[in-house]
Order: C-alpha cells, then sequence, then structure tokens
C-alpha cells in the first residue's frame, strides 16, 4: 500500500561525499516537501543535489525559502487535493515575498502539466519526473517574470550520474534508484502516463552510489523500482546483459556486509 507522507529537508546531513553546506545569509534556500511513493523521495534528493551544485542552501523554515517545491503524487484524488490545500497554505507566504518561486513537481505535474499555471495562479514552474536536469534553467526564466513548463518523457533518463543528498537524517538506512518508469499498462495505474517507459540504470553508477553510502556509514539499502525485480541493463553494443539477480549478486559482493532489500 502507498501511504501519503509528509516530508521536510533535514539539514542536518553532512559528510565529504554529501552536497550539504551550511548556509550564509546571502545564500539562496530551498524548502521541500515530498508526497507518495519512495521513487518521489529519492528524486528530490536528485533534486537537492542539482539544487547544491548551483549554490542554493536548504531551509526548513517554508518562509525563509526562496524557492518552495512539492514534489507530488497522483495516485489518488486525495493525493493531489492534500497538494493543493498545501498550495493555499503557500499563497500568504507568496504573497509577502513576490519573489518566491513555488515548483510543482513530480506525477501531479506530469499529468496535469500547463494546466496547474491556470489552475493554482501562484505557481511559477511545473517540471515532470525526467526533466529535473533542467530546473535551473526553469528557475532562471521564472525570475525574469515567465512561468516555466518542462514536463517531456525521456526513454534513457536515469540520473545515474548525479549524487543524491541524502534527506533521510538516520544515516543508516538508505534508497537506491535502479529503474525508471514502467511498462506494465495497469488499468488502475498511473505511473506509466506520468513516469513513462521502463528504463534500467548502468549496474557501475548503481555499485559505486552503493560503494558511496557504505563509506558514509550507510549499512542498508533498498533498490528501488516502479518494477524492481524487471530491472534488465544491457550496453549499446548487447555484448553485456545484467538482470535483477545479477545486479543483486554485484551490490553483495562490492560490500559484503551491507544489508540490502529491493522494493517495488
Amino acid at each position: 500500500m502507498i501511504q501519503l507522507i509528509d516530508k521536510t529537508i533535514d539539514e542536518t546531513k553532512q559528510g565529504s561525499s554529501f552536497a550539504s553546506e551550511k548556509n550564509t545569509d546571502a545564500q539562496k534556500k530551498f524548502y521541500i516537501e515530498s508526497y507518495g511513493c519512495a521513487m518521489n523521495f529519492n528524486d528530490s534528493e536528485i533534486v537537492a543535489s542539482i539544487l547544491f551544485d548551483k549554490g542554493y542552501g536548504t531551509t526548513q523554515i517554508v518562509e525563509e525559502a526562496n524557492l518552495i517545491l512539492i514534489n507530488t503524487c497522483s495516485i489518488r484524488d486525495k493525493a493531489e487535493q492534500t497538494i493543493r490545500h498545501r498550495l493555499k497554505h503557500f499563497k500568504g507566504i507568496k504573497r509577502r515575498n513576490k519573489e518566491t518561486l513555488v515548483v510543482i513537481m513530480g506525477c501531479m505535474a506530469e499529468r496535469l502539466k500547463e494546466n496547474l499555471l491556470e489552475e493554482e495562479k501562484l505557481v511559477d514552474i511545473v517540471i515532470g519526473p525526467d526533466a529535473y536536469r533542467n530546473l535551473p534553467e526553469l528557475i532562471a526564466e521564472a525570475n525574469s517574470g515567465q512561468k516555466s513548463v518542462n514536463v517531456l518523457l525521456s526513454r534513457d533518463e536515469t540520473y545515474g550520474d548525479i549524487n543524491p543528498v541524502r534527506l533521510d537524517g538516520n544515516g543508516v538506512t538508505s534508497f537506491v534508484s535502479i529503474t525508471r518508469g514502467c511498462n506494465n499498462m495497469c488499468s488502475f495505474c498511473v505511473v506509466p502516463f506520468t513516469r513513462g517507459r521502463e528504463r534500467s540504470r548502468n549496474p557501475n553508477s548503481i555499485l559505486n552510489e552503493v560503494n558511496e553510502l557504505w563509506l558514509n556509514g550507510y549499512r542498508e539499502l533498498t533498490l528501488l523500482g516502479q518494477n524492481v525485480d524487471s530491472y534488465r541493463w544491457q550496453n549499446e553494443e548487447g555484448t553485456e546483459v545484467v538482470s535483477f539477480a545479477n545486479l543483486l549478486e554485484k551490490v553483495a559482493i562490492q560490500n559484503k556486509e551491507m544489508r540490502v532489500r529491493f522494493s517495488t
């Protein structure tokens, strides 16, 4: 069962491999909330990494933020209504500071697209799950007064080269995404339409991320995907194929004392 969750960024995470930095008064800050499945929380960590690279700091106080991001879920109508309720809360903040930008990310952004800009007047940026690399450019456009949308789905984006900033705060367990999207067109599920076709991440990038977690004190990880056991990666020449079973073996051999779970 997918449970609706509200979670804000944890500023306490430090470490050489994590892009966490102390804020200065002059530094732009972002505040992020995530709702829905574990993949959304993992995506928020990817977005945090992208924003850190652009010089942003974090805040847990939404009134301090130059950038408010909401990573959304569309699994049920109640999930979307929760987002709309949060947007009403942010309206007062936006009224007091007109330079604050509000960003809608994730599945609700992908499902409703530019309609969100019309329905929710205070939204400045709508960005889908495969367009997070483009977020800095969209922020620049929004700062110039132009509302921005990028909800293009990709057949190859896995964010495999981005080291997520861990937001969980416990320093022991973490998620590692290995697939994105889904090819199963189940009648009750919105995922193929909001996250696109299934693609598997390069196993070397997965192993690098797992080792990075180990070196930073993590001792348990969950391999994550919309349909995790359908993982199947092959190189461009088709000479190397890695199945889900092969990947589990590689992870287990590389970090023998790491507890490994997996979740769809």
